[in-house]
């Protein structure tokens, strides 16, 4: 049986196929959002590695995240300028591109170990999914805690492969997105010498996207309701925003008052809600005080503190005449964002821009799960929605809700916004939780457990909705089986490139053997 080892591309063609497949895969998240042309690009990626060698395929790997990244990641460069955009952009397709060779190897090297129609048509897309599912995996915590935006998952977060989150989590869902783009791959590929008929190839091609979108939504169950409050004041909370102490804090009461008189079980503002310490501040805990006493709840907002020399992202439940009865910390901290981590290594590149950010957040160490007035809440702050682990975190600590409060002030009207929106949606399905996101400037939007949305708040306008959410009780295949899914896709991956390459080893033995015995002969 033939197997084609050689590109189907020239160099300089596939190139160009990697450098367009990056501004359609980036068009599938939001806020273009067409979300099949995530699986249009991840073909074109596919197909720009097949056959090359390591060094083209880790070229041509490069390029292609380039182009992704600097489209898909340039809101970094609103404020900062086009060093961190592009320094970041650089990062992650180097990811990408080492992500490429393997593929590329198990493009050579899978059909040598299963020459057959079923390890063309079965075995390589898993093999392939499996290292595209593990380069993200990489990518998502190393260096610095690594950067999860961007994975194939996140693209479908309105599409009908959104409820697999729940069954597979973020990281199977890109597996299964990668799978089905190569089994179609494969079929349109395959060389007639293996006699597939083109009714087979369209059969299995067809076949492969049926199967997986025949799988049924998790049947989240809840029980009840809670009612929250949850409020955008649309303040000066960007970086470089120029304002007084307090004034965010007044925006986030301002927006807060119409609501005053209304009854709901818990008021939530977003991270940083208020801009003033109420643990070290009279007026600000007595504005707390005033809010909570009024509507007969906690409010849970966010506030810069310190305990000793360290300094905190915070998230504090707040009830009148009691102040902090419970709080959190930002696990996630933001690298280069909200710390820079070996400073004295990275200031010389960038000086300027390194002294910027002039204190370092600590990353907190409390458990993200917290009582609010009888209710299990799962907090998360901001980047801490891209975390997987955290999210199982909460599951498994009993949350009945999740909170998510960011700010995402910092990068305008650009697709930032819609794209960390996508994420906690994701979230809500993936952990069979309500979920309400709350940011100072929005998108704000509260989401049910089947990812629908049940209120939202416009971005950039002051607001409150105030929405009955049902309280989750059901603990979902993803959150059961955490990260046991993505350490398994992915051994599937790098265990069969493993099995592919001692295939290869095996058979050049044999050559060599072979060569030898008719040498003596």
């Amino acid at each position: 049986m033939t197997v084609p080892t050689r590109a189907p591309l020239p160099l300089w063609l596939a190139l160009v196929l990697a450098a367009a497949a990056g501004p359609v895969y980036s068009a599938a998240f939001p806020g273009i959002g067409w979300w099949p042309l995530a699986f249009v690009g991840i073909g074109m990626y596919l197909v720009s590695v097949m056959g090359r060698r390591a060094g083209s395929a880790f070229l041509v790997g490069f390029i292609g995240g380039l182009s992704f990244y600097l489209t898909h990641v340039a809101w970094t460069s609103l404020y900062l300028g086009d060093l961190p955009w592009i320094a970041l952009s650089t990062l992650e397709s180097l990811f990408f591109a080492a992500g490429a060779v393997l593929i590329c190897l198990a493009y050579r090297w899978i059909p040598c170990a299963w020459p057959s129609r079923l390890g063309r048509l079965g075995m390589l897309p898993l093999v392939v999914a499996g290292l595209w599912t593990a380069r993200e995996g990489i990518a998502n915590v190393w260096p610095y805690g690594g950067f999860a935006w961007g994975r194939a998952a996140l693209s479908q977060s309105q599409s009908p492969f959104a409820p697999l989150v729940a069954w597979f989590g973020v990281a199977g869902l890109t597996f299964v997105m990668v799978l089905v783009t190569a089994v179609i791959v494969e079929c349109i590929r395959t060389p007639r010498a293996q006699e597939i008929s083109r009714f087979a190839r369209f059969a299995t091609a067809l076949g492969s996207v049926a199967l997986v979108l025949a799988i049924p939504a998790w049947p989240a169950t809840t029980s009840g309701t809670v009612t929250i409050a949850a409020v955008q004041g649309n303040g000066k909370a960007g970086y470089f925003d120029k304002r007084n102490p307090g004034d965010i804090l007044n925006s986030q009461i301002s927006a807060t008052l119409p609501i005053l008189d209304q009854h709901v079980d818990m008021v939530v503002w977003p991270e940083g809600g208020t801009d003033i310490d109420p643990t070290r501040d009279a007026e600000a805990a007595a504005a707390l005080d005033y809010i909570s006493a009024h509507m007969n709840a906690p409010l849970v907002t966010g506030a810069i503190t310190q305990e000793g020399d360290k300094i905190y992202n915070s998230s504090l439940v707040w009830e009148a005449g009691r102040g902090v009865v419970a709080s959190y910390d930002k696990r996630h901290p933001v690298p280069f964002g909200e710390y820079i981590p070996d400073r004295a290594f990275w200031r010389p590149f960038a000086p300027s821009l390194i002294d910027l950010v002039q204190r370092d957040y600590t990353p907190g160490t409390k458990p993200n799960v917290v009582d609010v007035g009888g209710i299990r809440a799962g907090l998360s702050i901001c980047f801490d929605i891209v975390d997987d682990q955290l999210i199982t975190d909460m599951t498994n600590n009993g949350a009945q809700v999740i909170l998510a409060q960011t700010n995402n002030a910092d990068f305008g009207h650009t697709d930032e916004n819609a794209q960390q929106l996508a994420i906690a949606r994701l979230r809500a399905i993936e952990s069979g939780r309500s979920l309400v996101n709350i940011s100072t400037v929005g998108t704000s939007s509260a989401i049910a457990p089947d990812g629908s949305t049940l209120d939202t708040i416009p971005a950039y306008r002051p607001g409150a909705m105030v929405t009955a959410v049902p309280l989750g009780t059901a603990t979902t295949p993803a959150s059961l089986l955490s990260r046991g899914i993505e350490l398994l896709v992915c051994g599937l991956g790098l265990g069969g490139l493993i099995i592919g390459a001692s295939a290869i080893a095996a058979r050049l033995r044999e050559e060599k053997s072979s060569r030898r015995h008719r040498s003596r002969s």
